[in-house]
């Protein structure tokens, strides 16, 4: 688990090797968790990993969402989504969701909580199972599909990492 500080947020990213059964259950336990937090405010947001290209990747999104919210130019209602439709580069809710929205069977999860109390990683760890950091680290093959991104474009970048972050910040620009 990572511990950052962004614009005045405490942010926590945890990578999970999971299996989820039940997608809709998870998704109340996840609300409990996160109303029962010690610290008033705390979001929680699940992330597919396969669409995430590594923390950087993550940090950039969040930072961007915290910023669209304090200038009231967010496209989600719901600080948790908005980081999800940064990160995955996309306009449209529905699409961000396609990318990097969780489904049920094994998977790969980025948790990311803002400004929730130290214990949040364990108690998503009970439901979600064992935490792996390694769920954060780029797979490039996937990620180039994921997205469309070319052998070109990840040489003009330097790494898979920094093309999706300079997208994300380009999303600014389009919106």
């Amino acid at each position: 688990m990572s511990q950052f500080n962004i614009i005045d947020h405490n942010i926590q990213i945890a990578g999970f090797d999971a299996e989820i059964n039940n997608l809709t259950e998870l998704m109340d336990l996840i609300k409990i968790i996160s109303a029962g937090n010690q610290c008033e405010g705390c979001v929680i947001q699940l992330l597919k990993s396969d669409g995430i290209a590594g923390e950087k990747h993550v940090l950039q999104a969040i930072s961007q969402a915290l910023m669209a919210f304090n200038r009231n130019n967010n496209m989600a209602q719901d600080l948790g989504l908005e980081i999800c439709v940064r990160a995955s580069a996309q306009r449209q809710i529905s699409r961000a969701l396609k990318i990097l929205g969780i489904k049920e069977g094994k998977i790969g999860i980025c948790a990311v909580a803002v400004d929730c109390d130290e214990n949040i990683m364990y108690e998503l760890g009970k439901i979600l199972g064992e935490k792996n950091n390694k769920m954060l680290n780029a797979n490039v093959d996937v990620l180039k599909k994921l997205y469309n991104i070319s052998d070109e474009e990840i040489k003009s970048a330097g790494n898979v990492e920094r093309v999706l972050i300079e997208r994300t910040a380009l999303l600014n620009l389009e919106i």
